[in-house]
């Protein structure tokens, strides 16, 4: 009997002769037992999701469908989710009415909220996703975005995407004590009542967070975020100066939505924060403070 090893765990090289030409569907073939297993559960490939199906009342208006609870859903309150916020706060601010609706990323037909039913055409399924949402606002009340016009506009937007963003993400899922507190209360618990499932969702909710983060940097540095935060505020109160409105625009446009989303989150006390950091930076501007409550009265 011949041994394909030289019994220090290193392989024998067999003569040429002996040598069998090695077949390409050794590769890729599956043995039996395992194909055996796999042919119970053949691969499906889904459609996109359908819209969620409920009763609808009898009112026929557009409908946005957000992170939210019944009651909060119900009265017209601000979402909790910052993508949210920012467009019921911008079809509030150019007078589009709506309902909301609470939802989840599982329920939207793209796979993330905010997405809009539209009360027109009568009889539409055809939702309006994030991403047209605000061609399809413009074009409903005719307006056009001053704020946009702005050469800054992109400039400090991106300070709210990417630096404010990235101290949000951090406060919200990584803080163990703002996680327990805050995230798992409004996007974990209301998913389910099973206590592994909850586990599950609350580990990948923070792994995506953490991802997230690094995506930019081999590590998270909270000092560094929570700076780059305050920089993003102090950027932004200088920009708003004594306006009422961003940009010096007579009524509240995107960028103004795009900075309450967080502004209002951070300051609200119903939240429920364990611990506020973001607060203490963003109260050393009381033009931004001011801000914030006139765009609540909207709601």
């Amino acid at each position: 009997m011949t041994s394909d090893h030289d019994g220090r765990g290193i392989p024998e090289q067999r003569p040429e002769s002996r040598r069998e030409p090695r077949r390409t569907w050794d590769f890729f073939s599956v043995p039996a037992p395992v194909k055996r297993v796999f042919d119970c559960f053949p691969l499906l490939t889904y459609p996109p999701n359908d819209l969620p199906q409920c009763t609808w009342p009898t009112r026929r208006g557009n409908r946005l469908f957000v992170f939210s609870d019944a009651a909060g859903a119900q009265r017209g309150r601000p979402s909790f989710n910052p993508q949210c916020l920012k467009w019921q706060a911008y079809l509030k601010f150019i007078g589009i009415e709506f309902e909301l609706v609470p939802s989840n990323n599982h329920a939207s037909p793209s796979g993330v909220l905010p997405f809009l039913l539209p009360a027109l055409p009568v009889g539409t399924s055809t939702p309006i996703p994030l991403n047209k949402m605000q061609k399809w606002a413009i074009e409903e009340v005719h307006c056009e975005e001053e704020q946009q016009l702005d050469l800054r506009f992109e400039v400090y937007l991106s300070l709210l995407d990417n630096r404010v963003r990235n101290a949000w993400l951090y406060h919200l899922y990584l803080n163990q004590e703002n996680f327990d507190a805050v995230a798992q209360r409004l996007y974990v618990d209301p998913s389910t009542n099973n206590s592994t499932v909850r586990s599950i969702l609350s580990s990948q909710l923070q792994q995506a967070a953490r991802d997230e983060l690094l995506k930019s940097s081999s590590y998270i540095d909270v000092g560094a975020l929570e700076a780059e935060a305050a920089e993003s505020f102090d950027a932004l109160s200088t920009l708003l100066g004594d306006n009422t409105h961003f940009f010096d625009r007579p009524n509240p446009g995107l960028f103004d939505a795009s900075v309450f989303a967080y502004t209002h989150l951070i300051l609200d006390q119903k939240m429920g924060w364990r611990y506020n950091r973001l607060e203490k930076l963003l109260s050393r501007h009381e033009n931004l403070i001011k801000h914030r409550e006139r765009l609540l009265k909207f709601f």
